[in-house]
C-alpha cells in the first residue's frame, strides 16, 4: 500500500525517485523534482498513505512524528554515496553490528522494500523507479554499469562509512564548500522565491494555462472544442496535455479538468503513451517537437 501511494504521488507532481528503503520505522527518499516541488509532494504522499493506514487500522490521527528532514545534494559529487548510504540502511542498525559481511550481503538482498535489487537485475524493478540517473555514474544502465554499482554497495559493508547527510546538518546542503556558497549565491538572488524552486519553475510559469491553448490550437489548427471534445483521445489532445504539463505551472488533475473532465489517472496514462509513441514514431515526433519549439519561440519573445 504504501508504493501503491508513493507511486500515485510521483506521478501526479512530477517528482522522480531514483532510490528508497523502507525500515520498521522511517524510510528515506532520493528524489529529484524538476518543478521544485518537494513540499506538495510529501504533502500528498503523506495524507493519502496516513489516511489510507488510518482506514486499515480503525485508527485516527498523526501517524508521523515531526516533520521529514530534506537535504539538496551536489549529484556530481556525492548522489552515488548518498544512494548507498540510503541502500545500506537495512543492515547499518546495532542490530547487525556482529553480522558478517556475507550475512549483511545476504540479508540487503532479500531485503523486500528498496530499490536496491532493481539496481543489480532489471527484471527485478519498480516500473516508477529511475534507475538510470544513479548508474550513469558508473558506466550506464547496462550489465557492466550494474555489477560496477554491485561492488560499490558491497564495498559499503567492508569499510566503517560515514553518513553523507550528516553534511547537510545545519544548512540543508550536501555538498563541498563552492556548491554550498553557489547554493547560498542563488538563494539571495532569488529570495523572494521558494528555496525549493529552481529556475525552471519560473519558465513553466510564462504560460497560463488558457494562454497556452490558445497557441497550441492555433499552431494545431483545431479549435479548443474540437481537441477537448469529451470522450474524445486524439493525439492532439494528448499533446495538449503534455504541452501544459510542461509550460504551466498546474497538475495533471488540473489538466484533467481543462481538457474535458478526465481525472489524473487518465491524464497520466495518456502522456505514458505519448512517451511510447514518440519513441517509436518518427513523424509523430517531428511533429510534437515542431510544436514545442513553436511555444519556446514565443517564450523568448516574452523574454
Amino acid at each position: 500500500m504504501f508504493l501503491d501511494k508513493l507511486s500515485v504521488s510521483l506521478d501526479v507532481y512530477n517528482v522522480r525517485i531514483l532510490a528508497f528503503v523502507l525500515m520498521p520505522n522511517h524510510f528515506h527518499f532520493l528524489v529529484t523534482t524538476p518543478e521544485g516541488n518537494l513540499s506538495e509532494f510529501m504533502r500528498h504522499f503523506n495524507i493519502s498513505y496516513t489516511s489510507a493506514f488510518n482506514r486499515r487500522h480503525q485508527r485516527v490521527g498523526h501517524l508521523y512524528q515531526g516533520r521529514y528532514k530534506s537535504f539538496l545534494i551536489d549529484a556530481d559529487n556525492y548522489l552515488l554515496e548518498v544512494s548507498r548510504y540510503i541502500h545500506l540502511n537495512p543492515v547499518r542498525s546495532k542490530k547487525f553490528r556482529a553480522q558478517s559481511i556475507t550475512e549483511k550481503w545476504n540479508l540487503l538482498l532479500t531485503h523486500p522494500t528498496s530499490s536496491l535489487s532493481g539496481y543489480f537485475s532489471a527484471g527485478k524493478r519498480e516500473n516508477f523507479v529511475n534507475y538510470h540517473k544513479v548508474l550513469e555514474y558508473m558506466g550506464g544502465d547496462n550489465k557492466e554499469g550494474r555489477e560496477a554499482y554491485r561492488r560499490f554497495i558491497r564495498s559499503g559493508l567492508e569499510q566503517d562509512l560515514e553518513n553523507p547527510l550528516e553534511l547537510g546538518k545545519g544548512n540543508g546542503i550536501v555538498g563541498g564548500a563552492e556548491f554550498v556558497e553557489l547554493i547560498k549565491k542563488l538563494l539571495l538572488q532569488n529570495k523572494d522565491s521558494h528555496r525549493e524552486q529552481p529556475a525552471l519553475r519560473e519558465l513553466r510559469k510564462m504560460f497560463a494555462p488558457k494562454e497556452l491553448i490558445i497557441h497550441v490550437c492555433e499552431q494545431i489548427g483545431m479549435s479548443e472544442n474540437q481537441i477537448c471534445q469529451k470522450g474524445k483521445n486524439s493525439i492532439e489532445r494528448v499533446m495538449l496535455m503534455e504541452m501544459l504539463y510542461r509550460f504551466c505551472n498546474i497538475t495533471q488533475p488540473q489538466i484533467g479538468i481543462l481538457v474535458g473532465g478526465i481525472d489524473y489517472s487518465a491524464v497520466s496514462q495518456a502522456r505514458k503513451r505519448l512517451q511510447n509513441r514518440l519513441i517509436q514514431e518518427p513523424e509523430l515526433r517531428k511533429k510534437f517537437n515542431r510544436l514545442q519549439n513553436q511555444l519556446f519561440e514565443l517564450i523568448e519573445k516574452k523574454l
